[in-house]
């Protein structure tokens, strides 16, 4: 039964509220959030197949990447809760046109050997960059998201310092295409690389994220895939709620977040009713929190401006096809490579990095490049006994021929054609094998999910007056917003979108130490982290 009073109150129950509500909950804190959909989890969807039972399609989020390393997911001890991963060794495969393959397996000298049948130069230098990079990976760059930002000067100040601190800074002063193009040679992997960026959601022509690059090369964890589907991510979040007597509402629309003597008092819903709370929480985007659900009256000057000024990336979204199959795809790569079969993530067409550099033109790509994986290889549990899921994603503008709503027209013809490009390189991917097939767009995203504005996955542009400790915006960075009591736990938080359920878990820790609560978990303390690192020359 939901109460008229909480202590805190999270609107939004994607990934990121739900583990800000795990911690409030485990806090001892009585816990609300509320969510319109008629499902809790956000990008964490997962559905049966109306026409075939037993097929399941994971239609959003699907590569979590390290998830199981989360601090989030150890603290809350979601095993026990039968959230389990399975980390794939052949991570990613890029297959071409002519048969050839670039396999990239988890272990370095592996990926390295697959890399020199293009660039012996380049496969050379991923072996150096991955030794080079480690301790910036663990070091820096990991812990950097599990806790609140820092400026980027007092951040500049303590990293300059030491050898990888000085590596990390070089690095981020790049954009990730500079970075690529200073240190390969070969197109496909730049392209590899690069393609991984805007998969990613950012932006390979924006500086300060330059490190991404050599982060992907060195990073030891890769894309992993959750066992049952990627909704059980959020039900394992949901029971931890449930046990320490936390309440989610689905279904639900927030009218406005209650303001009182400048304080977040509480909402109220669409049918009038309010709930009170002494802690309210937005995993929403800043618009949605501020100009949509809030009266201009309880704005502090200037705010309103600021949020109105919040940009959204167009790289980033997806138009997708999910399949239900008698058999799953078999590559004619295979004959040359049958470890293709096993591989999680699989690119399809990437030629060159121009292909990329189209994308920001915001016209539909002419050559189809695919990504996607088939789900039941690694978790037959997706699927009846002997039969396969499988999907291909490839990003497209949101504004389709210079209209969004395009999409409704095309989006028949726009899914006949990315099943066409794919039975390019899986012959057997025909109609007498495909049991189902259907598209989303972005959309359908944005319909499904409104946080996302123009289907945009990160939620927010990750330039640098974006990111850190100025994402969403400069005074509102780590995760308290200008009103008290009012605070921000969405993607549009540092360190961004994603499935990471870091800035849920950032913000707990704000939270609770902003409101005196005793923290009953261990943090890193990035100061001190950093101050250790080895100074070097």
């Amino acid at each position: 039964m939901i109460r008229a009073e909480y202590d805190a109150i999270i609107l939004g129950a994607g990934h990121n509220g739900l583990v800000l509500q795990a911690y409030l909950a485990r806090s001892g804190l009585s816990t609300l959030s509320i969510d319109r959909a008629h499902q809790f989890g956000g990008g964490c969807y997962t559905v049966e197949d109306s026409a075939h039972p037993g097929f399941i399609h994971n239609t959003h989020s699907f590569f979590h990447r390290a998830i199981s390393t989360m601090p989030w997911f150890s603290d809350l001890a979601l095993e026990k809760h039968g959230v389990k991963y399975v980390h794939p060794d052949l991570n990613m495969s890029l297959i071409l046109e002519d048969g050839r393959s670039f396999r990239w397996h988890l272990d370095v000298e592996e990926a390295a050997s697959s890399l020199e049948k293009f660039s012996q130069k380049d496969a050379d230098r991923l072996r150096e960059i991955s030794e080079e990079y480690s301790e910036v990976v663990e070091k820096i760059v990991g812990p950097m998201g599990c806790a609140p930002p820092m400026t980027s000067e007092k951040k500049e100040e303590i990293l300059s310092r030491s050898t990888a601190g000085r590596r990390f800074l070089e690095a981020a002063a790049m954009s990730p295409r500079e970075f690529c193009e200073k240190n390969f040679e070969s197109d496909i992997f730049r392209a590899v690389l690069m393609y991984f960026t805007i998969i990613r959601e950012f932006d390979v022509n924006e500086p300060g994220h330059g490190y991404l690059i050599p982060s992907l090369i060195a990073s030891r964890r890769k894309a992993e895939i959750c066992l049952g589907g990627s909704f059980n991510l959020a039900r394992g979040l949901g029971s931890v709620i449930s046990s320490n007597d936390g309440d989610i509402l689905e279904q639900t629309e927030v009218s406005r977040i209650v303001i009182k003597n400048g304080k977040a008092a509480g909402v109220e819903l669409k049918d009038h009713s309010v709930i009170k709370a002494d802690i309210v929480a937005s995993s929403l985007n800043p618009q949605q929190t501020f100009l949509q659900l809030m009266d201009a009256s309880d704005l502090p000057d200037g705010l309103a401006d600021r949020v109105s000024r919040y940009r959204y990336q167009t790289v980033g979204p997806l138009f997708a096809v999910n399949v239900a199959l008698r058999e799953a795809p078999d590559y004619t790569a295979g004959q040359y490579a049958s470890e293709l079969d096993e591989s999680f993530l699989t690119m399809l067409g990437l030629q060159s990095p121009q292909e990329i550099y189209d994308l920001y033109n915001g016209r539909y790509p002419e050559n189809l490049v695919l990504w996607g994986a088939t789900p039941t290889r690694f978790d037959p549990s997706q699927a009846p006994p002997g039969h396969h899921t499988a999907f291909m994603w490839q990003k497209v503008p949101y504004a389709l021929d210079g209209d969004p709503l395009n999409w409704e027209k095309r989006k028949e013809s726009m899914k006949q054609a990315v099943l066409e490009r794919w039975l390019e390189f899986a012959p057997n991917m025909t109609e007498d094998n495909i049991l189902t097939a259907f598209a989303t767009t972005p959309l359908d995203t944005e319909r499904r999910l409104p946080n996302m504005v123009g289907g945009d996955l990160m939620v927010g542009h990750m330039g640098m007056d974006q990111s850190f400790d100025s994402r969403p915006f400069p005074g509102a960075g780590a995760y308290k917003s200008p009103i008290e009591n009012l605070y921000l736990c969405g993607s549009c938080t540092h360190p961004g979108g994603n499935i990471s359920g870091l800035p849920g878990y950032d913000a707990a820790r704000v939270i609770i130490e902003d409101q005196a609560i005793k923290r009953w978990w261990d943090v890193i303390e990035l100061e001190e982290l950093w101050d250790g690192l080895r100074a070097g020359d």
